[in-house]
């Protein structure tokens, strides 16, 4: 194999592929990247860790086809570190690699590509497809990540589930002590569709995605598998099987108590009752009550200290006095952009359901901290 190419470009995309390579596995070879020399003017990377991979085009001039396997954290600090913008690499029968750029040489040990494992193949063209931007699909996934479920014992919930009823598109994440839920109307021509991603697969893919209002994703689904294609770079990723939960159900119709609040003031008081409690400890927990209609009172108590800070809201329905988990309060309001907000609480065992002043574009559930 022997190809030259930008190390700009090979440092981007070797950037890329290594998000599916998973850190000191014991296959040795999976903590490796695939390169493929096969075609005139590119190459392609791959990593993959049996449950994600990903897959990306390099442009090269390519002098001889040929495949390696180079250890992933060692050919990325290689090449990042190279002093010149064009890079040769040349790999011989018995898999040593050189890596030749301006005055530098490098001479490393590759391994033989044959026991690299296949990545699952979609057929693009029995696959169902959906055509999105790649801006929409990446704020729909950073805006619900945070509630996919770590607990593997419940496998359904590790992560999210892309929903759609032929107009809206949904993303659901459920970890059992809160909700996420993300909405966009994507018109009467948009497939129905109803599958459970993984959410490390999500996590790197948000990461690739483009802010760019243009750009477009093109996502492929199989009976097993996703493909997320944006050109140059492709994503697979293995479905989650099982039933996700009915999270239409879980949300309460009747709320006992609806405040209007100024998102930014709510979460400044929020981050401020954190420095007191420091832990996720349901001893410390942030405190919201009302005295009146008209005020809101943040309190937090610690052996550090203790905070009181009123904001101005406007309640309709009973007072209320809960305790929550200041962790999961500020994750929601981090990632909502509206200047008022919605808060429907249902006493100081029901769920809190944090949503816009009009609509549903997203719903936010957290569960309070029982006394």
């Amino acid at each position: 194999m022997k190809f030259t190419c930008s190390r700009d470009d090979l440092v981007n995309n070797v950037s890329i592929v290594q998000r599916a390579v998973t850190a000191n596995s014991t296959v040795n070879i999976l903590n490796g990247i695939l390169i493929e020399a096969s075609d005139d003017n590119k190459i392609k990377l791959t990593g993959y860790d049996l449950q994600t991979g990903i897959e990306a085009d390099v442009e090269a001039n390519v002098t001889e086809k040929g495949a390696v396997v180079i250890d992933s954290k060692f050919f990325g600090d290689i090449i990042r570190k190279l002093p010149e913008p064009e890079v040769d690499i040349i790999s011989d029968s018995n898999f040593q690699t050189t890596i030749k750029c301006g005055q530098a040489e490098f001479k490393i040990a590759g391994l033989d590509p044959e026991p690299f494992p296949k990545i699952p193949e979609v057929d693009e063209k029995e696959a169902e497809k959906i055509v999105m931007g790649q801006k929409i699909l990446k704020n729909m996934i950073n805006h619900t990540i945070f509630a996919v479920s770590r607990d593997t014992s419940r496998p359904v919930l590790t992560g999210s589930n892309v929903v759609s009823d032929g107009s809206v598109l949904s993303v659901v994440s459920i970890d059992g002590f809160r909700m996420a839920i993300n909405r966009e109307d994507m018109g009467n021509d948009f497939p129905k569709i109803n599958y459970i991603v993984p959410g490390k697969a999500l996590t790197e893919m948000s990461k690739i995605l483009s802010d760019d209002d243009d750009a477009e994703i093109n996502i492929y689904t199989s009976m097993q598998n996703l493909l997320f294609d944006i050109g140059n770079v492709r994503m697979i990723s293995r479905l989650i099987e099982g039933q996700f939960i009915n999270f239409d159900s879980i949300i309460t119709k009747n709320p006992k108590t609806v405040i209007t609040i100024n998102r930014k003031q709510f979460l400044d008081a929020v981050d401020r009752a954190s420095l007191i409690i420091m832990t996720d400890d349901r001893k410390c927990p942030v405190r919201f009550l009302s005295n009146n209609p008209s005020e809101l009172t943040v309190q937090a108590t610690s052996a550090r200290g203790n905070l009181q800070e009123n904001i101005d809201i406007s309640l309709e329905g009973d007072l209320i006095d809960v305790d929550f988990n200041s962790r999961y309060v500020l994750d929601v309001l981090k990632n909502i952009d509206d200047e008022i907000i919605r808060v429907e609480v249902n006493g100081g065992q029901g769920p809190c359901i944090i949503k816009p002043v009009e609509g549903d574009k997203y719903i936010y559930l957290i569960l309070p901290i029982r006394r």
